[in-house]
């Protein structure tokens, strides 16, 4: 019988030699795994955009003028036909000693002038009235055949010449009236004359009930006609303005659907694509890189009440909708790797790692959207390595 030394020796061997078999037995690789399974797919376009009001109107001075202080501030509400801005005459220049004394002169020479032309009517009424009685003379010597009908005649142009000689006087002397009243005004209206005539005031009025959104020039001065006063627009009807790089913008559809996110407050309002603007614009980004930007302009469809607290030129985040899918089978995009000009993943079977081809369809980047190669839950290796291959033990974490 062998001695109860040996067989502690053997015993110790034996044990030796499995402690080294089994730090040398292959042990499986420990992998991250998720499942296959049908999960709400969206494929989404997200760029930054803005509020802005969607009917905007910019007020102008209709006519040159003066300008009355606008007593309105920007956010003030205003009414449909409102009063928004008052435009006076000009008011006239001051006459220095040497303006006043033309002025003044004008004024006596159209006097003078006006004195002339009278005495000039006086004398053509004095000539017309003369070759009427002559006229009437000569018309009753043809009657008695005592005259020629060429002396006659000439009788007869004479008065008629005369006459319109005189109304010719009488219209002169109303252009000299005109011509000293113009004269007159200069002093009359000068900037120094007291005057309590009421003046001319044109009104600019609110096309639209809303708010004030821009005052341009509120002080009182002297503005051109055409000059921008200020601008109005109901914050109630706003639309979001998003500019997205011009490759992303082939892939929106008018009518597309928008979500509104950080807007500030709690809910994701809905929104809809109205219009995706057929130029495009270059704009340096942040990094100083040139990128061809769209504007796509789109509407608020949620209720109001929700977002009432937005205004004019307000950030919000754009999350365009290309492509949506309620029960997409899909695995994360993760565990899918190239193989064979096409994609694959490893599946996890009875503990070992099998290669398996897929044939895939949509991604947002998280999720892939799978057409063919796996069904629903199959688990697969997340982020394979080089050390899986076909066959590989396996084990996931925690297993």
């Amino acid at each position: 019988m062998p001695s109860g030394r040996f067989v502690g020796i053997s015993a110790l061997m034996a044990l030796v030699i499995l402690a080294i078999a089994w730090g040398f037995w292959p042990r499986p690789v420990l992998v991250e795994t998720s499942i296959v399974a049908r999960r709400p797919l969206r494929i989404t376009i997200e760029e930054e955009g803005k509020t802005r009001v969607k009917d905007r109107y910019m007020l102008y001075a209709p006519v040159a003028g003066y300008l009355r202080r606008i007593d309105l501030e920007v956010g003030d509400v205003v009414e449909l036909g409102q009063p928004l801005a008052l435009i006076d005459p000009l008011p006239p220049t001051v006459l220095d000693p040497r303006s006043r004394a033309e002025a003044e002169a004008r004024v006596a020479a159209a006097r003078s002038a006006l004195a002339r032309v009278k005495a000039s009517a006086r004398q053509a009424r004095a000539e017309a009235e003369h070759a009427s009685v002559e006229f009437r003379r000569r018309e009753e010597l043809m009657t008695r055949s005592l005259i020629s009908r060429s002396e006659f005649d000439q009788a007869r142009s004479r008065m008629l010449a005369l006459k319109a000689a005189a109304q010719a006087a009488n219209s002169a002397i109303e252009v000299a009236h005109f011509d000293l009243e113009a004269a007159q005004a200069a002093l009359r209206y000068s900037a120094v004359a007291d005057t309590s005539k009421p003046v001319e005031t044109v009104q600019v009025r609110s096309p639209i009930g809303g708010r004030v959104l821009n005052i341009e020039q509120k002080s009182a001065g002297v503005v051109p006609a055409g000059h921008l006063l200020l601008e109005v627009g109901d914050t109630h009807n706003l639309e979001i303005e998003v500019e997205v790089l011009s490759h992303d913008a082939i892939r929106i559809e008018p009518g597309g659907r928008v979500l509104l996110e950080r807007w500030g407050g709690n809910d994701i309002l809905e929104g809809i694509v109205r219009i995706i603007k057929p130029t495009g614009f270059t704009k340096i980004s942040a990094l100083g890189v040139e990128e061809q930007r769209v504007v796509v302009v789109a509407d608020i469809r949620s209720a109001s009440e929700i977002w009432r607290r937005l205004g004019d030129g307000y950030r919000v985040e754009a999350k365009f909708i290309v492509w949506e899918q309620p029960e997409a089978l899909t695995v994360a995009s993760n565990a899918l790797f190239r193989h064979n000009d096409g994609r694959a993943v490893f599946v996890v079977e009875n503990g070992r790692a099998r290669l398996r081809s897929v044939r895939t369809g949509q991604s947002n980047g998280l999720l892939t959207e799978i057409l063919e190669g796996l069904v629903l839950g199959e688990k697969v290796i997340d982020h394979p390595d080089d050390a899986i291959d076909e066959g590989t033990r396996v084990a996931s974490f925690g297993s």
